[in-house]
C-alpha cells in the first residue's frame, strides 16, 4: 500500500486507489508493451540491431517508471512516498519498482509478438509450398509439353545420324533438365549457379531447332556463386520467349541477360514478336499472374517486375534483391 493504514474507509479513498493502481502500473505497462511490440521486436528480427534493442529494453521501462512516479507525485504528492509504518519511502527505488514492472510488461509484449510472427511464417511457408507445388505443375505442363519434347527427341536422333556425340551430349541435357525439375526444384531456394546451369541446358536444347547460330543472344554478367534464388523463377520469362518468337532466321529474336551485382539479381528477356499473330505473349505459357503470386510470396516488397510490349519486342526486366 501507498497509505497509511486505516480502520475505515472514507468517501472517495477506493476510486483514489483505483487511480494509483492505474497510474503505478498500468499506464507504465502500456507504454513498455507497447514499446516493445513496435520499437524494440521489428530492430531484433528484421535490423538485427541487437545495441539498440538492448538499449530501448532498458530505456523504455525506466522511461514508463518516470511517467508512473511523476504521475503519482502529482496526484499524491508527498504521500505517494510514505511507507505501510509510515516512513518515508526511496524515490529512486518507487520509480525503478514501477520500472520493473513496465520490464516485465515489455517481455511479455516481445513473446507474444514472437509468436504473432512465427504464426504468421508459418503459413506464409505452407502459402508458398502449396504455390510451388502450383508452379512445377503449371511448368512441367507448359514447358515439358508434348511439341518440346517430341521435337528434341526428333532433333537428338537426326543428329545421331550425323554426330553421335553431339547427340549424345544433347540427350544428356534432356536428361538433366528433366532431373532438375523433378527433383532439384523442390526447396524454397538454391544455388544460384544452378539455375544458369539449367538455364543454359535449356536453351542450347532449343538451338537444335534452328540452323541460325545468331537466333538468341544469351549472356551472364557477373558471380553467381553464393548466391541463392528460388528455383525456376526466369525459364517461365525465357520460355515464352521461344514459345512466341516464331521466325527462326531472324538475327537476335531472342535477347535474354542476367546480370548479378552486389544487390541484385537481373534478368532481361527480350524477344521479337509477330505483328501478324494477335494472341497475348503470356497467353499460351504461364501466365504473369501466376508468376507475380510466386513472386509476392517468395521475395514480398523485394523484387521489381516490368512487362512492355511495343514495336514488337516483348521486354521483360525483373530485378529481384538479395543479401
Amino acid at each position: 500500500m501507498l497509505y497509511g493504514s486505516r480502520a475505515s474507509v472514507e468517501p472517495g479513498q477506493v476510486e483514489n486507489a483505483f487511480v494509483t493502481i492505474i497510474l503505478f502500473a498500468l499506464i507504465p505497462s502500456f507504454i513498455s508493451f507497447y514499446g516493445n511490440y513496435y520499437l524494440v521486436f521489428p530492430r531484433i528480427t528484421k535490423q538485427k540491431n541487437y545495441f539498440i534493442s538492448i538499449l530501448l529494453e532498458v530505456v523504455i521501462p525506466l522511461f514508463a517508471g518516470l511517467v508512473g512516479y511523476s504521475a503519482l507525485f502529482a496526484l499524491h504528492g508527498d504521500q505517494c512516498l510514505s511507507g505501510v509504518e509510515g516512513d518515508e519511502a526511496d524515490p529512486v527505488g518507487l520509480t525503478l519498482f514501477i520500472a520493473f514492472i513496465a520490464f516485465i510488461s515489455g517481455v511479455i509484449a516481445l513473446v507474444i509478438r514472437g509468436f504473432i510472427t512465427w504464426s504468421q511464417e508459418l503459413k506464409l511457408k505452407e502459402s508458398l509450398k502449396q504455390k510451388t507445388h502450383e508452379m512445377e505443375l503449371a511448368l512441367v505442363k507448359s514447358q515439358l509439353d508434348p511439341h518440346f519434347l517430341f521435337n528434341t527427341i526428333n532433333n537428338i536422333d537426326v543428329l545421331i545420324l550425323k554426330d553421335q556425340q553431339e547427340a549424345s551430349d544433347y540427350l544428356n541435357k534432356l536428361s538433366d533438365i528433366m532431373r532438375f525439375m523433378l527433383f532439384e526444384t523442390k526447396s524454397d531456394e538454391i544455388p544460384l549457379e544452378k539455375e544458369i546451369e539449367y538455364i543454359e541446358k535449356y536453351i542450347e536444347l532449343q538451338k537444335i531447332r534452328t540452323a541460325n547460330s545468331n537466333y538468341i543472344n544469351y549472356t551472364v554478367t557477373g558471380n553467381p556463386i553464393g548466391k541463392t534464388i528460388s528455383p525456376m523463377v526466369f525459364i517461365p520469362f525465357i520460355e515464352n520467349a521461344f514459345k512466341h518468337t516464331t521466325n527462326k532466321k531472324i538475327d537476335n529474336a531472342i535477347d535474354n541477360k542476367i546480370t548479378i551485382n552486389n544487390k541484385h539479381i537481373i534478368l532481361d528477356c527480350n524477344n521479337k514478336t509477330d505483328p501478324n499473330r494477335t494472341t497475348e505473349q503470356e497467353s499460351n505459357g504461364l501466365g504473369n499472374q501466376l508468376i507475380e503470386k510466386r513472386l509476392n510470396l517468395s521475395y514480398p516488397e523485394k523484387y521489381k517486375l516490368e512487362v512492355s510490349n511495343q514495336d514488337n519486342l516483348y521486354k521483360v526486366h525483373l530485378s529481384i534483391s538479395h543479401g
